[in-house]
This record gives structure tokens, sequence and C-alpha cells, in this order.
């Protein structure tokens, strides 16, 4: 796919995934969503990738804007929201799980970590897909907001299950409910961030701690995490517990397992296939 509203780039085990449309502040639009759910599913497939990263282009002065307001505009002289993405537009994550098969909800699918670094404001979408990173380094001072009550919006996609997990619901409540902005630190107490990092060491942090990640955690480890964690919101404790006793028993069939018990032994990186 030719990629105008991001690019993609790979190193070091690491792909970074910038949305790059600065001159409209990183905002959101079909074309980019798109863009950005091919990449995902490049990614996920590719066995060379192993931690996944997202930011905005820093010229936008954003992380994501939120829907680029033009596009807003159209919707309201059709008389009804769009989302302007095509009916093939790719589905990475897709076909793990059925409560993951949904419009963001596709991460929760993807078998690699997903790391937002928040380069600036979030706003409206790009507090979604904030929230929908399964980790989140920011920058000190940067601006978030729902946005949505403004418009006559629903707290959107999936916002309103998915923030009370993240900071519970009195925290939720207000940010869903307020529409208002918050910043960065107030983020942090509330626990949506796991680190503030000065914008100019925001992405040597970020890819620093990915390609840890990536050399000390076997992928197969990664994948199966990270899908627990997201199919253990809707599991009972004695089911989340039988899950992960068969999957250790399966996992510990792999070549995988082997070769972390006997890089272990030899004090040596391990060497996994995956």
């Amino acid at each position: 796919m030719e990629l105008k509203a991001t690019r993609y780039d790979v190193r070091d085990g690491v792909a970074v995934v910038t949305l790059a449309r600065p001159k409209r502040r990183n905002a959101w639009t079909g074309r980019m969503h798109t863009e950005y759910r091919w990449i995902l599913r490049e990614a996920d497939n590719d066995p060379a990738v192993r931690v996944i990263v997202v930011t905005g282009d820093p010229e936008g002065n954003a992380f994501c804007a939120g829907a680029d307001l033009q596009a807003l505009e159209g919707h309201s002289e059709r008389g009804q929201y769009d989302a302007g993405t095509p009916e093939d537009i790719p589905e990475p994550g897709y076909g793990v799980d059925p409560a993951f098969d949904a419009t963001f909800a596709y991460h929760f699918g993807i078998g690699k970590p997903v790391i937002a670094a928040i380069n600036g404001a979030a706003a409206g979408v790009g507090l979604v897909l904030a929230a929908y990173a399964d980790l989140r380094f920011c920058v000190p001072g940067a601006k978030f907001t729902a946005a949505h009550g403004r418009f006559n919006f629903p707290a959107e996609y999936g916002l309103s299950w998915l923030l009370p997990r993240i900071v519970g619901l009195t925290h939720a409540n207000d940010i869903l409910l307020s529409s208002r902005v918050f910043t960065a630190e107030e983020a942090d107490r509330m626990g949506f961030l796991n680190r503030i990092v000065p914008p100019e060491r925001l992405m040597d942090e970020v890819m620093a701690y990915a390609k840890a990640l990536a050399t000390s955690v076997a992928p197969g480890s990664a994948r199966e995490t990270k899908r627990q964690i997201y199919r253990d919101l809707h599991r009972d404790a004695a089911s989340a517990v039988k899950a992960a006793e068969a999957l250790l028993v399966e996992m510990s069939r792999t070549p995988d397992y082997r070769e972390g018990v006997k890089a272990w032994m030899e004090k040596r990186p391990a060497d996994w296939k995956g």
C-alpha cells in the first residue's frame, strides 16, 4: 500500500508507526485509519518485528489531534457520520477472539506489544488510539480530551468500556462525561500513563524499552501474555487460571521454551524463533 498519511519503519525488532499529517496536527482520517490497519497487519505478520511503537510526526506538534475537522464538517453536511474507510479495509488482530473483532479492539488480537509514544495532544480518536495501546509514554504537559461531548457524539470506539478498566470508574466518568481537557500530569496520576519523559528523550526511552522487550521476552510469551490480559478482562478467576494452565502445557512443548532454558543455563542471549 502507498502510505500518504503515515510512515512505517522497522529497526532492531521494533516497528515504528508515525501518524504523518503534520500540517493538520496529525489529525485522523479514513485514509490514515486504513493505512494504520494495513501497517499493523504487516507488522503483526513480520517475524522480524517484536514490538510496535505508535507516535505522531513531531512537526505536527501533536500525537493525534482527533478527527480532521474538515471531515467532521463533511459528516455534518451529509447528515450522518461516515468513517471514510473502504469495505475491504485490512483486519489486523481479527480471528483471535470474537471479543477483539471490532474497530480499535483489534489491537487486543495483535500478537505484539503496542507502545504509544505520545509526543503531544491526543484528542478524540487520538485518545482512543492511546488508550488501546498496551503501554503509554508521554511528554510533560501534553493535553488529552475525549472531545465527543462538544459534537453531540457518544463516547467513541469502546472508551466507555476501556477507560474504567485503565483508570477506574471515577476518573473515567470525569473524562467521558465532561469531555474536558486534562494534562499528562493528571493522566499520570490517574494511572493512564506508564511514564512521563522529557520531549528530547521520549523516543530514545521508548525505543530502549521496546528493544529490551524485543530481546528479553520470547515472542510467543509476549503474544500469549498480551492475549491473556485482554481475554481475562471478561473471565472469572478460575477460568483465567485454567486457561493459563492449558497454555503452560502447550507452550512448554515449543522449541523456544527449550531454547529459553538452555540460554538461561548457559548465561547467553536466547535465539528465539517465534
